[in-house]
């Protein structure tokens, strides 16, 4: 850790959120009053963007570098105008700042963590390493297209090795570090690693507007945030910089438009189609899984209101706009582009010239009933640890009675890392003590009905998830093949529902919650070769975590109406 790896660190946190803060402000003057609804059309502005700036480089590096400089330029000069002359209330500017404070912060937080013990010269190799066992090479492949484009645009067919197609992973963080090459050299991939970091952490955003448009307390909010940011699932997954929860952070945004108080504005603006289809879109262009989160949240808003037929055509259009360009690569560019579907709806990661269909026909054929039967049921139980996590536990509990610290420690990040329910750690008991107590539900009406809200979506993804995935032992719903959202709004709902029966109690069982996750992660169980413990990384991991605490904890009192309704108000 160094102030030259913090420089990148600042550097790269202005040029990722520069062009969002640009777009919440202009949708600001154009008269929209909701925090959550300009989070979400920021957060939306930075994918589209990012989309461009894949194909700008696709076309040609000096369009790229050409449209980099623009947006950058054009993003300055958004903010500065937008700031210029009070034309927008000092309260909104207070509110919207927050989640970009705690943006800032959180980003802070896992990179100074995660370069504790060094390695930052090795950015890749430690962040495959740093907070679990050694995981596989999906957090260098964005790294490498990106790379690829950079350098040659649209000129031949890159394959990362040994036999992995651009066409077969999801481009959206290649457009975003693509967006970013021109600014900084990347010969370290340390670059990247910020870039990813500062992607994946975009989360806190996605859930902050969630968090207000469902109108919890301002301690719920407050600590639901601080939960899920010490989590196993956030640390791991936010410094393993593979492309998880960005495409989480879009389905959080979206999720605040439709599961929450304000669906019965949302749906009424034809606008709020566009924004929630195109954050699906971008969802799916960031990683396929999120279609597990999509299902739920669509079934949810229209199980309690259909939109009218218009708003559903724009969403569709807006998705269409995002997805069409990049399935015409897929198809035309460099076909087949079907390797994942075929990994993990048919079971199958051999490459060969089987279309999608025919593969799902040839593999549950080849399974029959009692096999297909047998595979989703392994499905389910492997989202709740099974055999496997019991063994797991096991290890670790006699390794802790032999003094081997590392191997028990090892053994629990396993378990966080692969199964679903295990993922919640400690929380896991929450939905039964809501259950035992649920006639004090009454205190914290907010806080009880979203929780169940949540639980719902984690319900009804997890059916859908455990159904379609194949679930043989190559495709079975372990938790990195599959969506984000669900651990996320796991967490969020157990920490919200003990909120609403033990207001007291959950405080103080989140934060044990919290000083476990930490304890857990913190140590570095297996350090590279060549590094050491960082003097400076500590400090600045402390101050950031604190100062990420009292941001969440010190926001505005009086505001929340302000925050989650008033789509607009401009005449």
């Amino acid at each position: 850790m160094s102030v030259h790896l913090c420089l990148i660190l600042a550097g790269h946190f202005l040029l990722t959120a520069l062009p969002g803060v640009a777009a919440a402000l202009l949708g600001a003057r154009l008269g929209v009053r909701s925090v959550s609804v300009l989070l979400a059309i920021g957060m939306a502005a930075t994918g589209v963007l990012a989309m461009v700036a894949f194909w700008s480089y696709y076309g040609s590096r000096m369009l790229g570098e050409t449209y980099s400089f623009v947006v950058f330029g054009g993003s300055a000069l958004t903010v500065g105008s937008s700031l210029r002359g009070g034309r927008i209330d000092p309260g909104l500017l207070r509110q919207l700042a927050t989640p970009l404070a705690l943006w800032a912060l959180g980003s802070v937080f896992l990179v100074c963590l995660g370069f504790m013990h060094g390695g930052s010269e090795s950015a890749i190799a430690m962040s495959s390493s740093r907070f679990s066992g050694q995981l596989p090479s999906d957090n260098d492949i964005p790294r490498y297209f990106s790379e690829w484009f950079y350098l040659h645009s649209h000129s031949g067919q890159p394959v990362y090795p040994p036999d992995w197609l651009a066409s077969d992973r999801p481009p959206m963080q290649v457009g975003y570090v693509l967006s970013q090459r021109v600014f900084g050299d990347d010969t370290t991939a340390l670059h990247y690693q910020i870039i990813g970091v500062i992607l994946q952490q975009m989360w806190i955003v996605g859930l902050w507007a969630l968090l207000l448009a469902a109108r919890v307390g301002r301690i719920t909010r407050a600590l639901t945030i601080v939960t899920v940011l010490l989590s196993g699932v956030a640390i791991v997954n936010g410094f393993f910089v593979w492309p998880k929860l960005l495409p989480t952070a879009m389905l959080l945004a979206a999720a605040a438009l439709l599961i929450t108080p304000m669906w019965e504005e949302t749906r009424s603006r034809i606008a709020a189609g566009g924004l929630v289809g195109a954050l699906f879109a971008l969802a799916m262009l960031g990683h396929g899984s999120s279609v597990f989160g999509i299902i739920p949240l669509g079934l949810l808003a229209a199980f309690r209101a259909m939109p009218g037929w218009r708003w559903l055509a724009v969403a569709l259009l807006a998705g269409l706009v995002l997805l069409a360009p990049w399935s015409a690569y897929q198809k035309y560019g460099e076909p087949p582009g079907n390797r994942l579907l075929k990994y993990q709806l048919a079971g199958v990661p051999e490459i060969d010239s089987r279309g999608t269909l025919q593969t799902l026909a040839d593999s549950y054929g080849e399974s029959g009933v009692g096999g297909v039967l047998h595979n989703k049921a392994e499905n389910f139980v492997t989202m709740a640890g099974g055999g496997p996590m019991v063994n797991r536990i096991e290890i670790a509990i006699n390794a802790a009675e032999s003094g081997h610290v590392s191997t028990s420690l090892a053994e629990v990040r396993n378990v966080i890392f692969f199964y679903l329910l295990p993922s919640l750690s400690l929380l896991l008991i929450a939905p039964l003590l809501m259950l035992l107590a649920r006639r004090r539900r009454s205190q914290r009406p907010a806080e009880w009905r979203f929780s169940l809200i949540c639980f719902a979506v984690v319900g009804i993804a997890a059916t859908a998830w455990g159904l379609l995935m194949f679930g043989n032992e190559t495709s079975r719903a372990v938790l990195h093949q599959g969506s984000f959202l669900l651990p996320v709004l796991g967490l969020v709902g157990a920490t919200c529902g003990l909120r609403a029966v033990f207001p007291r109690f959950a405080i103080y069982f989140s934060a044990l919650a919290s000083l476990l996750s930490l304890a857990i992660y913190v140590p570095a169980l297996t350090p590279l070769q060549g590094t050491s413990f960082s003097p400076l990384a500590v400090p600045l991991t402390i101050i950031s975590l604190v100062g990420f605490v009292a941001v969440a904890f010190l926001w505005p009192r009086g505001s929340a109406a302000c925050a989650a309704s008033q789509l607009a108000t401009a005449p």
